[in-house]
Formats: structure tokens, C-alpha cells, sequence
């Protein structure tokens, strides 16, 4: 945990913090916080800050907090993901999280079961905890969006265009000759979209439907990687070349 993120509805009028849960007992456990020591303190889709340990016992912890003036800006990369099996979902979203991803668009493809999206790890009260958690270990105050679309055609058709008119956008397949290591921003500031298909890979038809939409198609090389380790390969690589 290299950030204690708070909520607003945590911190009083006056600044201060008061909680008893996996955040104090890392205060208390891992970094072995005394009164005076100052620790690093994030506000959910707010500003980064340093928090003063006022008082701090085996359950519950007190901290005096005091936030920068600016809030860092969001994560540039937003990602549609075909929606892959409830485990490894399960393991991937506090890494998406703490890779820095600004959106989630999880998305039915036709290799992907329709019972998939009856898992409780797209239950929002399940998913925003482990969010958090990657949030903490990113040092990142933004909490990714998300958004569950379990029709792959009218999605692509009709709402992808214009949700992402403005997006730099790539299409990661095998079959994809043009390395993404290779590939330069168009502009520096832009946004960017990334699109994962399943673990059998994006079909024939999908791949032309969404290069229709001015996806381009990249690769990360010939072999055919489970979709955590895909998507958590692609990410750091995107994030290493939108950093140069």
C-alpha cells in the first residue's frame, strides 16, 4: 500500500481522518506509524496530500490531512476489453488500476460465454474494492469508470464512435505485423484506446468491424498469451511508449 486513499466523506471540516480498517493496520502494522510521522495520503478522484498520524492504535488510526492544490490529471489510456473469464477478471482489476487505466469498457465478443456477465466480479461493490487497492499501490487517485456492454455489434455500431471520437485508437490482435513499441502518438497529448479481445481472439468479422472505426492493428509478437498477462503486457508497453 504506497497510498492511503481516503473518501471525502472521511476527512471533516477541519481536515482530519478518522478510520479502522486494512488502512489502519497497515499504518499501524507495516509502516509502524507514531504520532508526528507523516504518511502519504491520496483523495478518491481528488488531489495527492501528506497526512499527519494525530494518533494511531491496533484499530483505528487518526490522521490530520492536508491536500495539494492540484488534482494529477487521469490516467490518457482507456481500455475495451472482451470480457474474459470471472477468475481472471477477478485477478486483473487492481492491476488495471495500478497500471493507470482512465475507463473500462468490458465488452461481450463472440468467443466469450454470455454467462460470464452474471459473475458478482462485475458488481460494482465487489470491483471498486479492488480498484482501490491497485490505486494504492499505483499512487493514483482516479478511480477507473466502467462499463458493462454485453452486445458486441450494436455497442461497435452505434455508441463506440462517438464515445471515443477524439481516442488514438489500437486494436491488439496476434495477427497484428506492426509492433506497438513501434508506434508513435499522433499527438502527445491525446487520449488512447486500447482494445483486447478474448483469449480465442477477436473473430474475422470483429476485426473489420472495428477497423472500420479507425482502429489501427498492433502486436506484441506471434505468441498467444492468456488475457491477464496479455492486457498487462500491452498496458506497461503503451504506458513506456506514451511516456517517451
Amino acid at each position: 500500500m504506497n497510498l492511503i486513499i481516503l473518501q471525502s466523506t472521511e476527512v471533516d471540516v477541519d481536515g482530519r481522518a478518522v478510520f479502522s480498517d486494512a488502512r489502519s493496520k497497515h499504518i499501524h502494522n507495516v509502516l509502524k506509524a507514531v504520532s508526528g510521522q507523516q504518511v502519504r495520503i491520496g483523495l478518491l478522484n481528488g488531489p495527492l496530500g501528506q497526512g499527519t498520524v494525530e494518533r494511531v492504535d491496533s484499530d483505528k488510526v487518526v490522521l490530520q490531512c492536508k491536500f495539494e492544490a492540484e488534482t494529477p490529471p487521469r490516467p490518457r489510456i482507456d481500455l475495451i476489453l472482451a470480457m474474459p473469464r470471472p477468475k481472471v477478471l477477478k485477478r486483473l482489476w487492481a492491476q488495471l488500476a495500478a497500471l493507470g487505466v482512465g475507463r473500462i469498457v468490458l465488452l461481450r465478443a463472440e468467443k466469450v460465454e454470455r454467462y460470464y456477465f452474471d459473475s458478482h466480479v462485475i458488481n460494482p461493490d465487489f470491483y471498486n474494492k479492488q480498484l482501490i487497492e491497485g490505486l494504492q499501490q499505483g499512487r493514483c487517485t482516479h478511480l477507473p469508470e466502467v462499463q458493462i456492454e454485453p452486445l458486441f455489434k450494436p455497442y461497435v455500431e452505434d455508441r463506440l464512435g462517438s464515445e471515443f471520437s477524439a481516442h488514438w485508437k489500437l486494436l491488439a490482435d496476434p495477427s497484428g505485423a506492426q509492433r506497438l513499441r513501434y508506434f508513435q502518438p499522433l499527438e502527445k497529448e491525446r487520449r488512447t484506446l486500447l482494445a483486447i479481445g478474448p483469449e480465442g481472439g477477436w473473430t474475422p468479422y470483429e476485426l473489420e468491424l472495428l477497423k472500420e472505426r479507425d482502429f489501427e492493428l498492433v502486436g506484441m509478437g506471434d505468441r498467444i498469451l492468456r488475457t491477464d498477462t496479455a492486457t498487462i503486457g500491452l498496458l506497461s508497453v503503451l504506458n513506456e511508449l506514451l511516456g517517451r
